[in-house]
């Protein structure tokens, strides 16, 4: 029997994907369903306002675990994760954060036997000797950042716990990530970010990545509908459970500069690789998802020109307000 999803707690909360996922999930799940919880304790204004928030610190099972008890969760999408920039400067707390916060997620899942968990991996969790073009669903996967040393360590976990103890888990791999909410926290793709806001506020960027670095992306409001619909897809078609490839379009920094002069036509890109750009180097150029398109239905509904256009028309308007 398909169990309900009623009471919904999201780890992360605060991050890039996590603060959007967290307002999508109130509108379709109503606002008193949905607890948002993060490390910080200061959560901005339309968080805080909507609904439920408790600071949380997943390294710390008893930390989840009352929330679980205090709200009658069934429910946890688990965002918390330290990203792959981040995670090379710190590989301890990177493995800390993302495994032993993981554990604690599915232990307590087990325990009060939830309804369903959702952790997301990355295409972080692949490496150098993998095909470059339509990478498969099965794969070799040898990660070069701890980032994705963990992220892999995830979902073979995440499968672990489906087959050893029937808990619903489920994850999707997530390409590069654009919106204009949220600034990303200190992953390789977030050059694909900060290009926007520097094309609106001053028509020009340095970027961390090489001109032909092709890379798979996806806009926002895709990746909280990949998200949500996979959560709510009924777990008998699964047959795959925690890596599902999931993806929409690919881009070089150099393409997507030559989109942003559709709209900006002065816009102007230097580019200074850093420490990132191998990390980059060993991802592949696109993704083949076939099976999350037939296992739950998956169609992405942005393409590049659509992203562009509705990221500089949203930032244009809040660079006018003074808001960014």
């Amino acid at each position: 029997m398909k169990k309900e999803i009623k009471k919904i707690l999201v780890t992360g909360a605060l991050g890039q994907i996590g603060s959007e996922l967290v307002m999508e999930l109130r509108r379709r799940y109503g606002n008193n369903n949905v607890v948002a919880s993060d490390i910080r304790p200061n959560p901005p204004k339309r968080i805080a306002e909507s609904g439920p928030y408790e600071v949380v610190d997943v390294t710390k099972a008893d930390n989840i675990r009352q929330v679980i008890i205090k709200y009658d969760i069934d429910t946890i999408f688990h965002m918390a994760a330290i990203l792959s920039g981040v995670g090379e400067k710190d590989p301890q707390l990177c493995w800390n954060v993302n495994m032993n916060g993981t554990m604690n997620v599915l232990d307590l899942g087990v325990k009060f036997e939830l309804a369903r968990v959702i952790v997301p991996s990355s295409m972080a969790v692949w490496g150098r000797g993998i095909p470059k073009e339509n990478v498969p669903q099965d794969s070799v996967l040898r990660p070069t950042s701890m980032y994705g040393v963990t992220k892999v360590a995830g979902e073979r976990l995440c499968d672990y716990y489906v087959y050893r103890y029937g808990l619903d888990c489920r994850g999707l791999r997530y390409p590069g990530i654009i919106s204009h909410e949220t600034l990303p926290g200190g992953g390789t793709t977030d050059y694909a970010v900060e290009i926007f806001y520097e094309a609106v506020k001053n028509k020009k960027y340095t970027c961390f990545l090489k001109e032909d670095t092709m890379l798979p992306m996806m806009y926002m409001p895709d990746c909280i509908k990949a998200t949500i619909n996979l959560a709510e897809a009924d777990f008998n078609n699964l047959v795959h459970h925690s890596d599902f490839n999931v993806a929409a379009f690919s881009f070089t920094p150099g393409q997507l500069a030559d989109e942003i002069r559709k709209f900006i036509p002065d816009f102007e890109i230097t580019y200074k690789p850093d420490f990132r750009q191998a990390i980059a180097d060993s991802w592949p150029y696109s993704i083949d998802d076939s099976c999350a398109r037939r296992e739950w239905g998956w169609q992405p509904s942005f393409d590049i020109y659509s992203m562009t256009k509705d990221m500089i028309e949203k930032l244009t308007e809040k660079h006018k307000k003074g808001l960014i």
